[in-house]
């Protein structure tokens, strides 16, 4: 029964994930500001210094949380998800972080918003972000066609001391 539930409850929080791609494929795109290449690369989202064990981290047009994590030690870019119960992973960044196609079971079928697909659990060593770390974050490895990025969520938040949104800004605390 617990398996169950664990299962419904990564369904239901990868399809959530995936309706912003959808709401974003079907919505006219947005005007776009021309820049001018100063020849300095992207910037990439990165959290604002606060004390030992806080982040800060400030939200996109959209209102969503991205930033640059290391991920047993690999950097990775995310989204930090409330919505999701679990940690996500596409199956490229599980092999970039150690994760062998032939060591992953995807028994597990998943309903997403773009639809059916197989993942596979494990277990992270850690996820740093900033001064926080923490250890031993159960995941979802989906295949690439079925999740385009990295999304961290509850399993990942719930072992953080608190997270807060305020003034547009995340703020986690360990």
């Amino acid at each position: 029964m617990l398996l169950r539930t664990v299962i419904f409850a990564s369904v239901v929080a990868v399809a959530a994930t995936q309706i912003p791609a959808i709401v974003h494929l079907v919505s006219p795109p947005a005007p776009q500001p021309v820049v001018t290449d100063t020849g300095q690369q992207d910037a990439k989202p990165q959290p604002v210094a606060l004390p030992s064990g806080r982040v800060r981290l400030a939200g996109d047009a959209r209102g969503h949380f991205n930033g640059s994590f290391k991920i047993n030690g690999k950097p990775v870019d995310g989204l930090i998800d409330t919505g999701a119960s679990l940690v996500a992973i596409n199956e490229s960044t599980a092999r970039r972080l150690g994760f062998g196609g032939n060591g992953l079971d995807f028994r597990y079928t998943i309903n997403t918003a773009n639809g059916t697909t197989q993942g596979a659990k494990v277990i992270l060593d850690r996820i740093e972000i900033g001064s926080i770390r923490v250890r031993d974050v159960d995941a979802f490895v989906l295949r690439d066609n079925a999740l385009s990025n990295t999304l961290v969520g509850m399993t990942f938040l719930q072992k953080l001391k608190s997270y807060q949104v305020q003034d547009g800004a995340l703020t986690l605390s360990q």
